[in-house]
């Protein structure tokens, strides 16, 4: 690596961690603005309305009491290390800290005016607690937004090098690049010394072996190695490797040879200094059983008598443009591979069947449910149903009649199913839904494979938790009719 190089690489580096410092003072910023403004909303709120105690003197008690409540609070979330960089990343870790650390902070004063017989409001402090711990929790969300999409804008990346074999390196990469909320931007990677290829298939550029790990790192830039399957020999050489990399603030990743797995169902417990992963089983049983099934019979009785005037609205639209059949029934397979009869609105002209070879041939199908963005055969009406997928809503009777579910796979075309190869038919073990994790991640936008991937995921790692998730981010998918043709 020449000179110029080196310091375009540093100065990249030294103007990457200046804007990720940024981040935990930003944090700080929003998190004082919030309980400061929750103490003064619930004297407020206390003064206008005397609950739990009357005739008691609130101005003092905001004077003196909300200062002390208010530092407390901070310290309390500083102390839980809510303001770590690596709280502004993915997963529950950051809300669950906050929310401790308000706990924590509400027991402290609590206890305090106890100790101190100081006469604290209830009112007050109950107010105060409740709008901040809900404020802090909607502020970190916002930044949370804020940070993944200026990250995928291109900002606040992390620089990334990959230490291991060419297949293990491709394994980590490919899991980076497609999940660009994350920031890591990768720099290139170190292969064994036996490996005279200059980069990975998956097009990694390889800048040099395992030897002399630490330099090679500083001397790229990366402010993150990963340690991937087949880079190292021993234990001991990647813990030398660490008391080297920790004098240049550079974060230790090591990423085991496995994927696809839900943080819930990992667990690591070191023993004897050797830290063990433990995988809990895959979720499909769990999936299949009561609670989800009342939830689809509670969730579908619901959806159907609150949609129904745009089911109603929908059905005289379809019916009036052509005169044609309102319904759509397709064939689909659903779980253990049962069939049954989907329902949709109909949406494409009356022979849309028979015109699909013709698509086929100009569009260069090669298997997977075929979709494409301007399909001739789709009606005037079809399209307004599709783009906000008021189409899909007859489905309800499928999820009330046992056949779906609300949250699942996709539901597969039996072609599809015959097709399947490897581990595919695994999507066949619970019901197919409504909608699921391929629906809020791009719908027709994604590839066969991804959708796949995605169902597998869901299949695997299955959570009444991740269901509702997926429920309320769906109305956002749909609103923004993204991936809708």
């Amino acid at each position: 690596m020449s000179l110029v190089t080196q310091r375009g690489t540093w100065a990249r580096s030294v103007a990457r961690s200046r804007a990720l410092r940024y981040l935990p003072t930003t944090a700080f910023v929003i998190d004082l603005a919030i309980i400061t403004g929750a103490t003064v909303l619930a004297g407020l709120v206390r003064e206008r309305w005397e609950f739990f105690e009357t005739g008691a003197e609130i101005t003092n008690t905001v004077a003196v009491a909300g200062p002390s409540m208010v530092v407390t609070w901070i310290l309390c979330i500083f102390f839980a290390g809510a303001y770590s960089t690596s709280q502004f990343e993915v997963g529950t870790d950051e809300f669950r800290r906050v929310t401790t650390a308000s706990l924590g902070a509400a027991g402290l004063v609590g206890v305090g005016c106890f100790l101190l017989d100081y006469p604290l409001s209830r009112g007050f402090f109950g107010v105060a607690f409740a709008l901040g711990l809900v404020g802090l929790l909607l502020g970190r969300l916002a930044l949370r937004r804020a940070v993944h999409t200026a990250r995928q804008a291109g900002a606040l990346q992390h620089n990334v090098l990959i230490v291991g074999s060419r297949s293990g390196v491709d394994e980590v990469a490919n899991v980076i690049t497609r999940e660009k909320r994350l920031g890591y931007q990768v720099v290139g990677c170190l292969t064994p010394a036996n490996d005279p290829a200059i980069e990975t298939d998956a097009g990694v550029p390889v800048i040099g072996d395992c030897s002399d790990v630490t330099q090679k790192v500083v001397a790229s830039g990366a402010d993150i190695v990963f340690f991937a399957n087949g880079g190292l020999t021993s234990a001991e050489q990647m813990r030398r490797i660490a008391w080297d990399l920790e004098h240049h603030d550079v974060h230790v990743v090591v990423a085991p040879s496995i994927s696809e797995v839900s943080g819930d169902r990992v667990r690591i417990r070191p023993v004897g200094g050797l830290p063990l992963i433990h995988l809990d089983p895959p979720r499909a049983t769990d999936a299949a059983r009561w609670g989800k099934r009342l939830l689809d019979i509670v969730g579908s009785l619901g959806l159907l008598f609150a949609a129904s005037p745009v089911l109603a609205f929908a059905a005289v639209r379809v019916k009036l443009h052509d005169r044609g059949p309102i319904l759509f029934r397709q064939t689909r397979t659903g779980r253990d591979g049962e069939e049954f009869s989907l329902l949709k609105f109909r949406t494409m002209v009356t022979d849309a069947e028979k015109r699909l070879a013709d698509l086929h041939a100009q569009q260069g199908y090669d298997g997977g449910l075929f979709k494409m963005a301007e399909d001739p055969r789709i009606t005037r009406p079809g399209r307004w149903l599709r783009r906000y997928s008021i189409d899909e809503l007859p489905q309800l009777v499928n999820v009330l009649r046992g056949e779906m579910s609300l949250v699942g796979p996709r539901p597969p075309l039996p072609l599809e199913v015959a097709q399947y190869q490897g581990d595919t038919s695994r999507r066949l073990h619970v019901r197919p839904g409504l909608t699921g994790l391929w629906q809020i991640s791009g719908r027709s936008n994604l590839s066969f494979d991804e959708a796949i991937r995605l169902d597998l995921y869901y299949v695997d790692n299955w959570s009444m938790f991740q269901d509702l998730s997926i429920l309320l981010k769906t109305l956002g998918a749909v609103a923004g009719s993204r991936g809708a043709y």
